[in-house]
């Protein structure tokens, strides 16, 4: 049913629809966003790079064929545009980021678990997240938070599936050593 929505929008944008395309961009924002920030440590630069997909994706919309969901097309698209901005970024600074990360050994010991809220749980989970690589955060966003199937995230980020799911594999098993006191 989505999917079908999607393909009515799509054909309509098309056809020339504006206001079909501006739907599009409020269902997906929020995901695009969150993907590009995953690859981009900063919040602007993610920003941009979701807002530079979106054109992109407008610009290029009579290429899409619906072989796969319009969401995997547009995500595939943020992906390599936030992938190009981060590599563009590093070859032009040492971006401090990089250096503290590298000498940051984060320890954080949490109140007991029954002062923990679940607005706070949620958060330690975030935190965690996105203290994992940047492509095993990504992963870990698209298939847990996104409910993506593996066949999708192999779509966006270009990995195998094998690759795919070893990567998940690996960073359920960081997150899991991080959030263990949540257990």
């Amino acid at each position: 049913m989505k999917n079908q929505d999607d393909r009515i929008h799509i054909e309509q944008v098309k056809q020339g629809n504006l206001a079909s395309y501006t739907y599009l961009v409020d269902k997906y924002k929020n995901m695009a966003f969150t993907v590009a920030k995953k690859i981009l440590p900063n919040t602007q630069d993610a920003e941009d790079a979701a807002q530079e997909s979106f054109v992109k994706a407008y610009m290029q919309i009579g290429s899409f064929e619906g072989k796969s969901k319009f969401s995997t097309w547009l995500y595939t698209i943020v992906y390599r545009t936030a992938v190009s901005k981060l590599q563009a970024r590093q070859l032009a600074l040492q971006h401090i980021d990089e250096e503290l990360e590298q000498n940051y050994d984060y320890q954080y010991s949490p109140p007991p678990l029954e002062a923990l809220q679940t607005r706070e749980r949620e958060q330690f989970v975030k935190d965690a997240i996105n203290r994992l690589p940047k492509l095993e955060a990504l992963i870990v966003t698209l298939y847990y938070l996104n409910d993506s199937p593996i066949e999708e995230i192999e779509q966006i980020t270009g990995l195998s599936n094998s690759n795919v799911k070893v990567k998940l594999f690996r960073a359920r098993k960081m997150l899991g050593k991080e959030l263990h006191f949540l257990l």
